[in-house]
C-alpha cells in the first residue's frame, strides 16, 4: 500500500499573526509548527504503515523552510518527503492550492491520500474535497477511524451528535480530524536519518495537467478584502451593586441587547 499525506506549516498563531501588505500571512516571519489535522493524518498513515507495511509519502508546498516540517514527519516515521515551492505559487487560495497538489500528486503512485480536516490558519475544510475532485478519486471527510479491507477503506466519519460508517474504493481521500488519535514523538533516531535525508524538490515545471491561470495569487478567485491581527477587546463596564441591584441590573442589560 502506498499513502500520500498532505501536510502543512502552519503560523504558531499562540505568538500573534503578521501579514504582508496584499493581506496574505506573512509566513517568513512567524514561528511555525505542524498543522494539528494533518499531524493526526500522518499518524492515522504510520499506524496503516506499522500494520500492513505501507509506504508513507508526505508532501507539503510552501516556502523552501516547509522542508522543515517535512523531516519532522520523516523523523516520525514518514519515508518520502516532496516539497512543492515556487515563486509563481505565492499567494494561493483554496483552490489555486488544491490544484498545485493535484498537480504533484500526478506525479505519484497512491492507494490512499490523507489531508487533515482544515488548516488553522485558514479554517476552510476546503483543500482536500478539491484535491479529490481534480483527481477524479472519492472523498470521505472527517474521519474519526480508519480501518482497511482488501482493496477498500472503512471510515467512521464524525457527524454532528453520532457517525456514519462508509467504505470506499482505494484510492480514496480521507480528511483527518485532530481528534483521530495521538500523534507519535519523533524518535532520537528519527530525528538523525531525518536530518541527513534527501528531500525532493519540485517546482511549476513539475505539476502535471494544471494551467497556470488556477496558480498562485493570480489563480486564486479568493480575494481578502481585510485583514489584521486579534482585535484587543476593551475592559468593559465595571459596577459595583448589591447582589438585587445585580440581578436588575443584568436583567435590564439583557433587555436592552433583546437577549430576553
Amino acid at each position: 500500500m502506498k499513502i500520500v499525506v498532505c501536510i502543512k506549516q502552519v503560523p504558531d498563531t499562540k505568538g500573534g499573526v503578521k501579514f504582508n501588505p496584499d493581506g496574505t500571512l506573512d509566513r517568513a516571519a512567524m514561528m511555525t509548527i505542524m498543522n494539528p489535522d494533518d499531524k493526526a493524518g500522518l499518524e492515522a498513515a504510520l499506524r496503516l504503515k506499522d500494520q500492513y507495511g505501507a509506504e508513507v509519502t508526505v508532501i507539503t508546498m510552501g516556502l523552501p523552510k516547509a522542508e522543515d516540517v517535512l523531516r519532522e514527519a520523516m523523523a516520525m516515521g514518514a519515508d518520502k518527503g516532496i516539497l512543492v515551492t515556487d515563486r509563481v505559487l505565492g499567494g494561493a487560495d483554496t483552490w489555486a492550492t488544491s490544484q498545485t497538489l493535484a498537480g504533484a500528486i500526478r506525479n505519484l503512485d497512491y492507494d490512499l491520500i490523507i489531508t487533515g480536516r482544515q488548516a488553522i490558519d485558514g479554517d476552510t475544510a476546503q483543500v482536500g474535497p478539491q484535491i479529490s475532485e481534480h483527481l477524479g478519486i472519492p472523498v470521505i471527510s472527517y474521519a474519526q477511524k480508519i480501518e482497511i479491507d482488501g482493496d477498500s477503506v472503512i471510515v467512521e466519519r464524525q457527524y454532528d451528535d453520532r457517525y456514519h460508517v462508509l467504505k470506499a474504493k482505494m484510492p480514496c481521500l480521507i480528511t483527518a480530524l485532530a481528534e483521530l488519535n495521538e500523534p507519535r514523538y519523533m524518535t532520537p533516531g528519527g530525528i538523525f536519518d531525518a536530518c541527513d535525508a534527501e528531500i525532493t524538490v519540485w517546482g511549476r515545471a513539475n505539476l502535471v495537467d494544471v494551467e497556470d491561470s488556477n496558480l498562485g495569487l493570480k489563480g486564486s478567485p479568493t480575494q481578502i478584502a481585510k485583514a489584521s491581527d486579534k482585535v484587543r477587546k476593551g475592559a468593559g463596564e465595571k459596577v459595583n451593586l448589591d447582589v438585587t441591584e445585580s440581578v436588575d441590573y443584568i436583567v435590564g442589560k439583557l433587555k436592552d441587547r433583546h437577549v430576553i
